[in-house]
């Protein structure tokens, strides 16, 4: 058990690492192993930091910065990632490790996540579909395709028409 100095380290510990990040989501890791989760750590390095934190003392918190989750409505184990990007980039790294070790870590799953930029908290599923959207790159490539596309086919058109006429 853990001394009241302990526990306040804790929550100061938390409110720093809160006041650095710009998202944040609440994770269950109930029958994961310690492997994996030093993985996941790992995996994270740069782009954010994974925390347990007991949920009693993860509210502390959270009422800091007034975010309204609540994380004794949580599964049985619950940690959180703090994420130096925004909603959609932690997101994004959470459910790619998930995906990658799914078979491995079946009981590994986002509950929900909070944007401090835009101050909007987002339920289980919110946070799962903004996790499986592709990244910022991939968006933006996807829709200049989509403008090109038109052009292509019209200057396809115009080639063979083209062709037709110096054929004849």
């Amino acid at each position: 058990m853990k001394t009241k100095q302990q526990k306040i380290k804790e929550v100061e510990e938390g409110k720093k690492i809160l006041s650095e990040s710009k998202s944040l989501i609440l994770v269950e890791f109930s029958k994961t192993p310690t492997k994996l989760i030093e993985q996941f750590r790992r995996y994270l390095a740069n782009q954010g930091v994974f925390r347990v934190i007991k949920k009693r003392l993860l509210n502390l918190v959270f009422k800091e910065k007034e975010i309204p989750l609540d994380a004794k409505k949580a599964g049985l184990q619950v940690a959180v990632v703090f994420g130096k990007g925004d909603i959609f980039e932690t997101a994004g790294l959470v459910w790619k490790f998930i995906s990658e070790k799914g078979k491995e870590i079946p009981d590994f799953k986002m509950l929900a996540g909070f944007d401090l930029d835009s101050f909007r908290a987002f339920s289980e599923e919110e946070v799962r579909r903004v996790g499986q959207l592709p990244s910022r790159e991939v968006l933006l490539a996807q829709l200049a395709a989509m403008f090109l596309a038109p052009l292509r086919s019209l200057a396809f058109v115009l080639k063979r028409v083209f062709e037709s006429k110096k054929e004849s």
